[in-house]
């Protein structure tokens, strides 16, 4: 099925301007898009881990690490948007930056497959975006389509090599440069006057990347505020202006666990984030008072936010006050994240179920019969998981989702 072309507002930028996508879910190259982007994203990431981020945490991790070697009172935070990059690569040289990517990495094949043949079947891709318009069929010449897995990858790897030049001069300088696809990152300790003149330097790289800066001692980045106090980090949760505190309303048809976990992760967030107890209690409030917007009762909330999930998470065994909360928010930003472990279908059976609130106690149930009747079995060796499906209700059959 041929893609179409719509628009979707940036809300939260002036003038509402609005964002192209072409919606290629049933495109004649999708499939070799997803398979070429499986392929090769894992590689990328690895090739570039060291100065690409996917999360404020990481950002928070990372920038707290700098700063206690490195921030002074007159450190400047800089954030930097590339303008239009999926729509602004050069099919052709985004394709070469995935064999130059290739041969950084010193590949000859993937999974079987020679590099010519990978290169070949991006280039197809590339060159392929055709998708329809008020009535009229267009073919995309330049960049990739937003919505084709592949586009993502051969954006990152352009920047990847485009941004060499810069990622050499601010490590001789000792400042810090990370990267979100295109939204960059850099905090160093130069004058503004010599920032400006660098970054009008790297505009004049590649007639493809266009920059645009913000200069200062704050800083909004993904979902973190960064403040230079007088030469100290202070750091908390940022939220755009667009933001609208909507959560899975505690009246919908979904498991308790699934709707503590929400408010235990946003509160997970916040300690992360916040640099000092004060701006941790503002957020937790602000948190609350979006939770009972959405119906969750009081007592739930407090349950999440009590020292009793740290303990069971983290091994913390106190509630977070003025004295200890560093040394606690410094543990828990210590604890390694555990790595998804990929599923062995051969040793799993997921079981699915409809959820409905007589369902409650069914998980603990099915689990006592499984060892009862399969404990001394060898299908026991087979770890049974179980999954939730949403009730139908009115509303669910009703709305019809592509």
């Amino acid at each position: 099925e041929l893609a179409h072309l719509y628009y979707l507002p940036k809300a939260h930028k002036p003038g509402t301007p609005l964002r192209p996508i072409v919606s290629g879910l049933k495109h004649p190259t999708i499939k070799i898009s997803k398979f070429l982007d499986e392929l090769l994203r894992p590689l990328f990431d690895k090739m570039a881990a060291k100065k690409t981020v996917n999360s404020g945490f990481e950002l928070v991790k990372q920038l707290q690490q700098w700063s206690s070697i490195n921030m002074r009172q007159e450190t400047l935070f800089c954030t930097i948007d590339v303008m239009d990059l999926y729509t602004m690569v050069p099919q052709t040289e985004g394709v070469l930056s995935l064999k130059k990517m290739l041969d950084y990495i010193k590949l000859k094949q993937i999974s079987g497959l020679k590099i010519e043949t990978i290169i070949r079947l991006g280039r197809f891709v590339m060159k392929n975006n055709y998708f329809s318009y008020d009535g009229q069929f267009y073919h995309q010449v330049r960049g990739g389509a937003m919505g084709s897995p592949l586009t993502l990858t051969v954006a990152n790897c352009y920047m990847f090599f485009y941004e060499q030049q810069t990622i050499k001069q601010i490590n001789n300088s000792d400042g810090l440069y990370v990267r979100y696809i295109d939204d960059i990152f850099i905090a160093i300790n130069w004058p503004a006057r010599h920032l400006f003149k660098q970054i009008d330097r790297w505009n004049h790289f590649d007639e493809n990347i266009k920059l645009s800066e913000n200069i200062g001692s704050t800083a909004d980045f993904l979902d973190l505020h960064m403040e230079n106090q007088n030469g100290q980090l202070i750091t908390t949760v940022y939220q755009k202006p667009s933001y609208e505190p909507y959560y899975l309303p505690f009246n919908s048809v979904h498991p308790l666990h699934m709707k503590k976990n929400i408010i235990f992760t946003m509160a997970l967030r916040i300690i992360r984030y916040c640099s000092t107890f004060q701006a941790y209690l503002d957020e937790r409030e602000r948190l609350r008072l979006a939770l009972l917007f959405n119906k969750y009762p009081n007592k739930i909330i407090e349950e999440c936010f009590n020292y009793r999930l740290l303990l069971l998470k983290y091994k913390i065994d106190q509630p977070l006050n003025f004295n200890n909360y560093n040394s606690i928010r410094q543990k828990i930003i210590e604890t390694p994240i555990k790595e998804k472990i990929p599923v062995d279908y051969g040793k799993t059976m997921f079981i699915h179920f409809t959820y409905c609130l007589s369902m409650k106690i069914f998980p603990k149930r099915f689990h006592v019969l499984w060892d009862k009747y399969f404990g001394e079995s060898p299908i026991n060796e087979v770890l049974p998981v179980l999954g939730t499906r949403n009730v139908k209700n009115l509303q669910r059959q009703l709305t019809y989702t592509r």
